[in-house]
């Protein structure tokens, strides 16, 4: 199995709730897309273990919102782990490179933020 989908609370660039679907390249090295409520993102991955099932370390880049809804957009690195069942879940760091129309002009944008996602994938 070369490809994936992940569900889950934050998945698909940031989203409420969305999806990445992950295609291995090569043994390690894959490329993701996804998009949720209401955002979409994209990342290249390098997995430890030449399996699609291996936990893996990512280059993300998350766009929050459409439109008039867009936050922010963040780009940087993750750890993802996978499970050897379904779980999965991602801890990362965030470097805001736009603010869109609904972020909080009064509240300061940090420099750095902390990223995460948790839910579920189906080899496929």
């Amino acid at each position: 199995m070369r490809n994936c989908l992940t569900i889950g609370i934050l998945e698909g660039g940031g989203s409420l709730v969305g999806f990445d679907y992950e295609i291995l390249l090569s043994d390690n090295f894959g490329i993701q897309v996804g998009a949720g409520i209401v955002g979409f993102g994209a990342g290249i991955n390098i997995h430890l273990k030449p399996n699609i099932r291996s936990s893996f370390f990512t280059f993300q880049y998350w766009h929050q919102g459409i439109g008039n809804s867009h936050t922010q957009t963040i780009v940087g690195p993750a750890y993802v782990y996978r499970s050897k069942k379904w779980f999965t879940a991602q801890i990362g760091l965030g470097f805001p490179i736009e603010r869109g129309p609904a972020y909080p002009f009064l509240k300061n944008q940090p420099p750095v933020i902390l990223t995460y996602a948790i839910g579920g994938y189906i080899p496929l």
